[in-house]
């Protein structure tokens, strides 16, 4: 699957149904990397936002920045749904894309979505 110059609409989370974030790019790994590395003072960062747990493909960046608009008013039910329906786990879906797995998150429990190493 090509990911760089494809419009993408993403959903990170902090932890297993913990903190989410909806964005969109047009190079999904790039923007992955640049979460994980904090690159920015944000709400992504000042929550530790990194776990790649859904996204849509599109063909154009229009359309995307249109779903994106749309996941945003989403209620967080509704969010949790549209994670669960394909990702139940909450599992980082960038390890599947060659990105290392991120260290486990630490204090409170432990969910489905917060594998080891």
């Amino acid at each position: 699957m090509k990911l760089e110059r494809q419009p993408v609409v993403y959903i990170l989370a902090s932890a297993y149904n913990g903190t989410v974030y909806v964005g969109v790019t047009s190079n999904l790994l790039a923007r992955i990397a640049q979460h994980r590395a904090g690159n920015y003072d944000s709400f992504t960062r000042r929550r530790r936002i990194k776990r790649l747990v859904y996204f849509e493909l599109y063909d154009d960046m229009e359309t995307a920045i249109a779903r994106e608009k749309q996941l945003k008013r989403y209620n967080r039910d509704w969010k949790r749904n549209l994670i669960e329906r394909e990702n139940p786990a909450w599992n980082d879906l960038a390890v599947g894309f060659g990105l290392e797995p991120l260290a486990p998150v630490s204090g409170g429990s432990v969910g489905p979505g917060t594998r080891p190493g």
